[in-house]
């Protein structure tokens, strides 16, 4: 069995993954920065999954919006 620390730093390298992911392909200011997200959501594994799936949401609409 695995080793909850194992777990975590899988978990933080997901996140920190898909942080860069947005951050090379999404114009800036889609995500907050780290220190931001602490601020903003919590300074936990959920408060940066909570940006990571706010910023998708919110680039995804505003690439689908029809004006």
């Amino acid at each position: 069995m695995r080793k909850i620390d194992e777990v975590v730093d899988e978990c933080c390298t997901a996140l920190a993954m898909i942080r860069r992911t947005i951050e090379d392909h999404c114009p800036p200011g889609v995500l907050p920065d780290e220190e931001m997200v602490s601020g903003l959501y919590a300074p936990t594994l959920m408060g940066e999954a909570e940006a990571i799936s706010r910023a998708i949401v919110a680039r995804v609409e505003k690439l689908t919006r029809k004006d």
